[in-house]
Order: structure tokens, then sequence, then C-alpha cells
């Protein structure tokens, strides 16, 4: 390695996404049910109740949708469209009995999810009896998980908007340990290059990045004198299995996440795996 390139490694070493706190304004809200008139106007009371977090700022504009105002996925598309809203609270499986079962979101969520650029809140089925103890009381435990955590300040400004003052706000960043060992055992093969030093090397900046991230948000907050506890999370495990015992482990109330990827249609795979399994809490899902 020449000086030039040694120098170059430091100074980008060196650098780092740096967080940017903005606003994230709701104001008006589209609760979506399958339910009669009555008790889909319960579920927007107890909704309301659970994110009484957005009544800090302007008053919130709640509009109900009961099931008798649509049936198709294009009547739903329709309603959003002409309703607008900054955020949508719904849960999974609308206008079907797949709820029962534990394998899908409903082709009325999906298309919500995808199909739109508004923030759905995805709640417990109301019917399903599945919540967890602590979910829905409020939201003073919130996590954030991305694939690629660091300088998704969007992600973040909205887990930071849901998190209660006082509350503790986790972001999470989960290497994925068996592509870390395929691209190791690439290392091994290559003669010019110190396996066990790549390895360590490697490990360190993976996990160094997301870790530098996190402390600035951190750090952002305590300046700005914001009454909300960081933590990070940052570690090396399977996706999906560590994400589940991470969200278990510390009682979230509400996990934010990403839902869209830019090269296909469909969800985001570890998106859609995560919502089909944690039918327990309630998820933001941008």
């Amino acid at each position: 390695m020449t000086n030039v390139d040694q120098f170059e490694s430091m100074f980008r070493s060196a650098s780092r996404d740096v967080f940017r706190q903005a606003p994230t304004k709701i104001q008006s809200v589209l609760a979506i049910t399958d339910l009669d008139e009555s008790n889909a106007k319960k579920f927007t009371e107890e909704t309301s109740q659970f994110l009484n977090i957005l009544n800090t700022d302007d008053a919130i504009t709640w509009r109900i949708v009961d099931g008798s105002e649509f049936q198709t996925a294009g009547d739903l598309l329709s309603l959003v469209e002409s309703a607008a809203p900054d955020m949508i609270c719904t849960y999974r499986n609308l206008q079907s009995t797949a709820w029962k079962w534990p394998y899908s979101l409903g082709a009325h969520v999906d298309l919500l999810t995808q199909h739109t650029d508004i923030p759905v809140m995805l709640l417990p089925h109301p019917q399903a009896k599945r919540s967890a103890i602590h979910a829905t009381e409020n939201t003073d435990r919130v996590m954030a998980i991305a694939d690629h955590l660091t300088g998704d300040d969007r992600l973040v400004n909205y887990a930071l908007r849901f998190t209660q003052p006082n509350g503790t706000l986790w972001l999470t960043h989960v290497e994925d340990q068996a592509t870390f060992e395929r691209y190791v055992d690439v290392f091994s093969k290559i003669p010019t290059i110190d396996t066990d030093d790549a390895r360590s090397a490697v490990k360190e900046q993976l996990l160094k990045e997301p870790r530098d991230y996190i402390q600035g948000c951190a750090d952002v907050l305590a300046k700005a004198s914001i009454p909300i506890r960081v933590e990070q999370l940052v570690v090396f495990g399977h996706h999906l299995s560590e994400y589940k015992r991470l969200i278990e482990e510390h009682e979230v109330d509400l996990l934010v996440l990403n839902t869209k990827d830019e090269d296909q249609l469909a969800m985001h795979g570890m998106a859609y795996a995560l919502a089909v399994e944690l039918r327990q809490i309630p998820l933001l899902m941008l």
C-alpha cells in the first residue's frame, strides 16, 4: 500500500455521517378499519390514546373509515388519495379473515405500504388478542432498525417523533454474520491478504460506522435538550432472529422501519419478514 493509499484510508475512516434533526409533522391521520361504525370508532379512540405523543403539536385531525366505505383495493386507494393524510393507522388482513394465520399482511396493507408514500402504522389485529402486555399503552420504548442505519435521518426523525419525553429510543443495526463469514472466506483465498487481520479490521469498521452515527444522534439531542435517551444496539447476528430477540428483550412498544426497496415493487424482504412475524407490537412502516 502506498503512502497516498494509507492517507486516503485514514481520511475516509475519520469521516462520518452527521445526523440532522428535522421536525416530522403529523397533523392528519386516517384510521382504516373493516369494522362497523361503532367498533371502528372504538379502534380509533384506542389508537389515538396509544399515540397521545402526537398531541404535543398542533391538534391532530383523525378521520375514521369503517368497513362499509370500501370493498376493493381500488376503493381503498381512492379513499386514501382523497383524504391525503400524513399517516395511516390500520391493521393486517383488512377485509379478510386471514388474520387468524401468521402468514401475510393482506393485499390491502401491501398496497398501502408500497403504492403510497404515506407512513403506515400497523397495529395488532383487534380480534386476534395477540398484543404484548406492554404494547399499545404508550410509546416510551421505541426501536428503529435499518439494513444500513448510518445516514438514515428520515428513519431516525420519525422514531424520535413517536418517542415520549423521558422515553428510550433504541437505534439498532444488525450486521449479518453469515454474509460477513462468506467475505472472510473469500479473504482467506487471496494470498496477499492476511485473513486474521482482515477479519478483525473489517469487523471493527462495520461496527464503528453505525456506532459513530448513533452517538452523533445522541449528541444532537443532548445539545438541543430533548429529553429522550438514545441507546445503541450494534451487533453481529442473523437479521430476523436477532431483531426479534432484541425487541422482546427490551419490551419495545413500537418498531420503526423502512419498507420500500428502490430496486423492486415488492416490500423490502427483511421488512416483510419482520412485519409478518411481529404481530404482537405496533409497527411504523415508512
